[in-house]
């Protein structure tokens, strides 16, 4: 498929969850092609029918939707170049060996496990790396015919190169250069017909006419071995740009089966999938200034590979936490309420002005699984001590908290339950301050704590009562002077 616009494609296994690692792939391939005004493909390789998890399909298009990376090709759109799931592809691959095969460029190789298992042996205890020893290789065209007409299993190996180098050029990793007397006869088809993952990789990008290749570095040994199956076949070699590891420290990769942290599992977390996203870009890629907040329209922008770096990229939980806060902050009222709801809930099951009280812990939590501990004193008062009323930097004692919370106590009462709103016990409780000539913490400080029995609590204890309405602030503060 020939073409001047940029293609690239997203080709998950259909394994589990969406690794952070994955979903960076995804992103930095959605990013270099919108970038171009180019083309993102979604291409789902379900060979692996070992690790095949049931769901695992649903759980990539739902994670790339959710972030915004919405593929213009694809399963379940389609598009020009179909299908886009690889099993569905499988009648194609064996052809395309044994057109290497009559060029000279390939052969069938009939050695079975036990010879196999014991050439392995042999040069293990020689010091050699295994390898396959080309036993097959130079067989005549009689004696591959008679095989074959005996009906010997076979597999289908690529005649690599015995001299010479094989080099590329990679986008972050510069020129990659290897020597050919290295490479192995790779498999290109399986004894059972079935194409191996790299062969089925090369054909695919090929007949979809990907111009740029996006991969962790992992696959960069192997890369020596694509580019020989693409010039075997006359093919335009795509450009290459290999992504550094994502690393849970300095020696553990983050890997989904060691169970590290998935897309689902932040998300479930309390994370936004949009600080993800975000913090997902900077996991190996730089901005060139010093902004790092960047919606997804932004990051088409302002992205480009150059800014890809060589170093693994660390996961670090605490620079997330920082990116989601900065999300959480510029979220609107209604929009942070609607997302806090469902916390809020999971805890309070008593009335409250649950408006006010997703006000107050708007710019007072950088998860939203920070609320429910920050809200458990609303339904049932907690068990504290009294000594918490004793403030050096708000002068308070035990005994001066019951003074202001006694003086406190009848204007609350005074003010209508229908009207008990932040504005009307702000505005009544400043004219006692004011009449009292007290410092505000004076009164305020032994209100917070009667009405939540913290220290730490995400508004003041004008805002808290306004919260819990006049009937359980009113008794709270009644039972703190009880207490007192």
């Amino acid at each position: 498929m020939a073409s001047n616009i940029v293609r690239t494609r997203f080709a998950p296994s259909p394994t589990g969850y969406m690794h952070v690692g994955n979903l960076r792939t995804a992103l930095y391939a959605f990013l270099k092609a919108k970038s171009a005004g180019g083309t993102f493909i979604l291409r789902i390789e379900d060979t692996d029918q070992e690790r095949y998890v049931e769901g695992a399909v649903d759980i990539i298009y739902n994670t790339l939707r959710e972030t915004g990376l919405i593929w213009d090709e694809g399963p379940d759109i389609g598009g020009p170049v179909g299908p886009y799931v690889q099993s569905e592809r499988m009648g194609m691959f064996k052809g395309y060996a044994e057109q290497l095969v009559k060029e000279g460029k390939a052969y069938y190789c009939f050695c079975d496990k036990e010879r196999l298992d014991e050439m392995r042996l042999v040069q293990k205890a020689s010091g050699q790396a295994p390898h396959y020893d080309g036993h097959c290789r130079s067989l005549s065209p009689q004696e591959v015919q008679a095989k074959l007409d005996a009906g010997l299993p076979y597999v289908i190996r690529q005649k690599m190169p015995k001299t010479g180098t094989t080099s590329f050029e990679d986008v972050v990793y510069g020129h990659i250069e290897v020597d050919n007397a290295t490479l192995d006869d790779q498999i290109l088809i399986k004894t059972d017909g079935m194409p191996t993952y790299n062969f089925a990789n090369v054909v695919d990008d090929h007949l979809m006419g990907i111009t740029h290749v996006i991969r962790g570095s992992e696959y960069l040994s192997s890369t020596p071995k694509y580019n020989l199956l693409y010039k075997d076949f006359g093919w335009d070699i795509p450009t290459y740009i290999h992504c550094p590891p994502v690393m849970k420290d300095a020696q553990n990769k983050l890997s989904k089966r060691n169970g590290d942290a998935s897309y689902q599992d932040l998300v479930a977390k309390g994370y936004l999938k949009e600080a993800v996203l975000n913090y997902i870009l900077l996991l190996g890629w730089s901005p060139k200034g010093e902004r790092e907040i960047f919606t997804l329209p932004e990051m088409i922008e302002v992205f480009d590979e150059s800014g890809i770096g060589k170093a693994p990229a660390i996961f670090d939980p605490a620079k997330l936490r920082y990116i989601n806060a900065e999300y959480i902050r510029a979220m609107s009222e209604e929009a942070f309420f609607e997302k806090a709801e469902p916390y809020i809930d999971s805890v309070v099951k008593t009335p409250c002005n649950k408006a006010l009280l997703a006000q107050v812990l708007h710019q007072r939590c950088e998860l939203m699984s920070d609320i429910p501990e920050q809200i458990d004193f609303i339904d049932e008062m907690p068990e504290y001590d009294l000594a918490m009323y004793t403030n050096k930097k708000m002068k308070t004692t035990a005994e001066t908290a019951k003074e202001a919370l006694e003086a406190i106590l009848p204007v609350l009462e005074a003010i209508p339950a229908d009207g008990f709103t932040r504005d009307a016990v702000h505005a009544a409780l400043f004219a006692l301050i004011e009449e009292k000539g007290v410092k505000n913490g004076f009164m305020l400080w032994p209100l917070r704590v009667a009405v939540s029995g913290k220290q730490f609590t995400p508004g003041g204890g004008i805002e808290l009562a306004a919260v819990l309405g006049k009937e359980k602030a009113v008794a709270r503060v009644k039972a703190a002077i009880q207490r007192l």
